[in-house]
């Protein structure tokens, strides 16, 4: 329903996706979603994907949404040559058309439509240290204009939301604070270690995660970002929070830009 009930988070991500635009070096995304979930990281390589609604029992204006962006078959190659030359087994899916976890941010963070946008495939059997090299293999797409984005959720117990059926604005469960709490807190001091091994270490992980797909591609933005690397006051790694905003009761909707 973020596409249309964004709450603050949608308008942060607005004035975010602007702030990139003024630095005028733009040229094409390339976006993980938890919701293409496939045996190998596949890229995404047709020309013009289709707005896949994959959802259902939802606002019929939720199915008129559309996000036109081009996809860019050359890109999806060179995403696909730098995986294989970094050991990790990739595939080409031409037909893929473009899901929720992809168009639903983007319309927000780049309502233009206009930038190419390319898509990895989650590995099914990934973790978060699997997830981190994927991005790490694509680090050097950002010096020619190409954003990178993971693409979920910070929390994402929806048994518990679609139990209670909460308002978007009521107050955040203290599992949801305590959890995001510490991954900000993990990202602030560039303690890698920790958020690979957040499982056993972040406060209510399973509680937060019952599955970990929603989290995984915050991993693959990091690799891509090379994080943690130094930079600034105090040799702190560069995160910046776009927003905290916890929305639903249940659902962090942390957005970081990092590096």
């Amino acid at each position: 329903m973020m596409a249309l009930a964004p709450g603050e988070a949608g308008a942060a991500l607005q004035r975010w996706g602007q702030q990139l635009l003024a630095r005028g070096d733009l040229r094409a995304v390339v976006v993980m979603s938890p919701h293409w979930m496939a045996p190998v990281a596949a890229v995404s390589s047709h020309p013009i994907p289709p707005t896949w609604h994959d959802f259902g029992g939802f606002p019929p204006e939720l199915y008129r949404l559309q996000y036109p962006a081009p996809g860019d078959p050359a890109l999806a190659r060179a995403v696909a040559q730098r995986l294989q030359a970094a050991g990790i087994p990739t595939g080409e899916d031409a037909q893929r058309p473009r899901d929720h976890g992809v168009w639903s941010p983007l319309r927000f963070l780049l309502p233009q439509a206009r930038w190419p946008v390319v898509q990895v495939a989650l590995p099914a059997a990934a973790g978060p240290a699997d997830v981190y090299a994927i991005g790490a293999a694509l680090a050097d797409l950002r010096r020619d204009g190409v954003l990178m984005v993971g693409s979920g959720s910070l929390t994402h117990n929806l048994m518990e939301f679609f139990g209670g059926r909460p308002a978007i604005d009521e107050p955040a469960e203290p599992y949801v604070q305590a959890f995001s709490a510490w991954v900000w807190e993990a990202l602030q001091v560039g303690d890698l270690a920790a958020l690979l091994d957040y499982r056993a270490r972040a406060p209510q992980a399973a509680r937060a995660h019952p599955t970990d797909e929603h989290l995984l591609p915050l991993f693959f933005a990091l690799g891509a970002a090379g994080w943690p690397k130094a930079e600034g006051a105090a040799g702190r790694p560069s995160v910046h929070a776009i927003t905290r905003e916890v929305q639903y009761r249940h659902l962090a909707m942390d957005s970081y830009a990092i590096g």
